[in-house]
């Protein structure tokens, strides 16, 4: 099972990215926009997710991911059950959350570092 301090190792590699705790829950953002968060038991993770696909994601695994409450729906935001994803599955989703938010520039610095070192 995938836990915050498994988010939090691969999150605070990426560039920009700072970690706060809001309200007992534990967030990472680039700048003021929020990619990842916690549910307060640490059960669910929150995620940037573009809204015109987040249908077709939920739809194909339901038994791992939600919509977010009525009041978020309005945001690219998709819920996930932390004990139904692997470590493989978290550092893909959290990558492409915080490639939604930082400029494109700084995404492709970050993967030509990546892809240099493999």
């Amino acid at each position: 099972m995938v836990t915050v301090a498994d988010v939090r190792r691969f999150a605070v590699t990426l560039p920009r990215t700072t970690e706060g705790l809001v309200g007992g829950r534990v967030k990472f953002r680039v700048g003021r926009i929020v990619y990842v968060l916690f549910s307060r038991d640490q059960t669910v993770m929150g995620f940037g997710f573009p809204k015109e696909e987040r249908n077709f994601l939920i739809g194909g695994s339901p038994d791992k991911f939600m919509l977010p409450d009525r009041s978020d729906l309005r945001y690219h935001w998709v819920l996930v059950r932390m004990d139904a994803i692997d470590e493989t599955e978290m550092h893909e989703l959290v990558l492409d959350a915080w490639r939604m938010c930082v400029p494109k520039s700084v995404a492709a610095a970050y993967n030509e570092i990546v892809d240099g070192n493999y």
